[in-house]
């Protein structure tokens, strides 16, 4: 183990085996509880609370946005270090999960969309959890941790828990309106709104109900169980979470809406594609269109949605966020009633960024910052950095080899990430150079790859042809002059040597591919239009 970490790993021991004789934690004082488990020391390792959030971007009060209301994440961000510039792999939910969970990029993987799964690409994989498993921990997973529609049983101890029963998306009210609108969608011969409105309701509703009757609440109260029953194992324990707000729709209880007025909630400034770029760097926003309010919603570069429209969206994204805030309270407190806020490891990510109408988009699926970055918070009893922000360039492929730092455990040789134990105290150190992620596309049957490369003042991105490995576009954003990244200058003359010397970094550190004449024979997604088929969403949830 490297000095830096061994230091770390010995604070947080050394926390947890003086824990009792605190100042101001005497037994007495502590809450009641079930009956109390094994109790961490210096030969214990450390439980690891692993939280996920699915379309969560850096839009927190730890990451100075003052208009949402966030004060649990928050909370634990005192206690932890908040990584300011971490970065998925790919923005989007099968890949980017994969590429965190293996630690692998998602060329190594040939993961790039919803379909594929990483068993099928790279059997011999060894995720994070199974790791710890494989280690003598014991690991139980719920909601979503892998992409929805694959479940991987190596990586628990037992078997992944379903998903809790018991909760509605939608109204009744919102559902049989939403079930008339589909169905005149339908009739209207109209091709392309045949296969949208997949959601089988709109992209907001508003219900006063107890948080339990949504998934999140639901999911929340089986976290808490499954939380009592690892502290009561031999173990240590991998409890993850898997919360799917914000994704859409935003369907939270009424009181979460309650909490914010609408016209007071700041809206992009930057509600246009950005200048210079090429056709293929923006996609479009299905996602949007299969809420049956937006079945009609244009693509970002043929209109834009009315101001009342954003509005609605965005208070919905923060009412979403704020639900999400108050079910990872929940898991907090119990943490703490059980006695195990000292002898536990929390990190809490979301798996991509989102546009809330920046770029005239919405949704995920670029390579810009705002689709790429996304929260990382890692609570480490005892390390230097709690309550402190880094801003050292960070991927979400370092998470896997991180925790096995922390724990104490070998890290796979693997693993294509590293270890950020040393931020945990210096946060103002820095442990590489750039963060890279990609995302595909195919526009007039051909198919491209854009590989971004985010330094500490640019992102550089190149559009290769699949088959050829050929550049064919190339964007170049100054993130100091220009932090929207509103107009690539990759074509400006003056830029040559610059575009030169990132484009010489990044296949010096990334490997680049070599043609792949297979990737025309690769089936597309298959979008299932049945609504009843999907409980956290869509199977294909993009």
């Amino acid at each position: 183990m490297p000095e830096l970490t061994r230091r770390v790993f010995l604070k947080w021991a050394a926390a947890v085996a003086g824990a009792a004789t605190m100042p101001g934690r005497s037994p007495a004082a502590e809450p009641a509880g079930p009956p109390a488990g094994p109790k961490a020391g210096a030969g214990r390792k450390p439980n690891i609370l692993f939280i996920a959030v699915d379309d969560l971007r850096p839009e927190l009060g730890c990451y100075g946005v003052k208009e949402i209301l966030t004060p649990n994440i928050d909370r634990l961000a005192k206690r932890g270090l908040v990584f300011d510039r971490a970065y998925c792999q790919q923005a989007v939910c099968n890949p980017s999960r994969a590429s965190l969970l293996t630690g692998l990029r998602p060329d190594t993987l040939r993961v790039w969309d919803l379909v594929t799964k990483f068993r099928d690409t790279t059997p011999d994989a060894v995720t994070l959890p199974q790791h710890f498993k494989q280690n003598g921990y014991y690991a139980v997973g719920m909601g979503k941790i892998f992409h929805n529609p694959f479940p991987d049983p190596q990586s628990w101890t037992i078997p992944e828990q379903p998903a809790p029963t018991g909760f509605r998306r939608y109204s009744k009210e919102t559902q049989e309106r939403a079930k008339r609108q589909i169905e005149e969608a339908r009739r209207s011969g109209d091709r392309a709104m045949q296969n949208r409105g997949r959601y089988g309701g709109p992209a907001t509703d508003m219900e006063d109900v107890p948080d339990n009757r949504r998934f999140d609440g639901a999911l929340a109260d089986l976290a808490l169980e499954h939380l009592r029953k690892a502290h009561a194992q031999p173990a240590p324990f991998f409890l993850a979470v898997g919360f799917i707000l914000p994704h859409l729709p935003w369907t939270p209880p009424k009181k979460y809406w309650d909490l914010y007025d609408p016209a007071t909630i700041p809206m992009a400034t930057n509600n246009f594609l950005p200048h210079g770029a090429p056709a293929m760097a923006m996609g479009g926003f299905y996602e949007l269109r299969d809420c049956v309010d937006f079945m009609d919603a244009p693509d970002p570069s043929e209109g834009t949605l009315t101001e009342a429209q954003r509005r609605r969206l965005k208070h919905g994204y923060y009412a979403s966020v704020s639900f999400i805030d108050a079910q990872v309270g929940r898991l907090l407190d119990e943490l703490e009633r059980l006695g195990l806020g000292d002898d536990t490891l929390v990190v809490l990510w979301g798996d991509h960024g989102w546009k809330l109408g920046e770029h005239n988009g919405w949704c995920k699926q670029t390579n810009y910052e705002v689709d790429t970055r996304s929260p990382l918070i890692l609570a480490v009893p005892g390390a230097k950095a709690a309550g402190k922000t880094t801003r050292a360039l960070v991927e979400f492929l370092d998470i896997y080899p991180t925790l096995c730092d922390l724990a104490g455990l070998p890290v796979p040789d693997r693993l294509e990430g590293q270890s950020l134990a040393p931020l945990l105290d210096d946060p103002d150190a820095s442990v590489k150079a750039a963060a890279f992620s990609q995302f595909p596309r195919r526009e007039e049957g051909a198919r491209t790859m854009g590989y971004a490369m985010r330094t500490d003042r640019y992102r550089y991105v190149e559009w290769l042809d699949r088959r050829t490995a050929e550049t064919v576009a190339v964007e170049l954003y100054d993130e100091q002059a220009d932090p929207e990244e509103n107009t690539n200058i990759a074509a400006q003359p003056a830029n040559a040597p610059l575009v030169g010397r990132l484009a010489d970094q990044f296949w010096k550190t990334f490997a680049r591919p070599a043609p792949d004449t297979a990737s025309d024979e690769r089936k597309t997604p298959v979008r299932s239009s049945s609504a009843a088929m999907q409980p956290f969403g869509d199977p294909d949830d993009i």
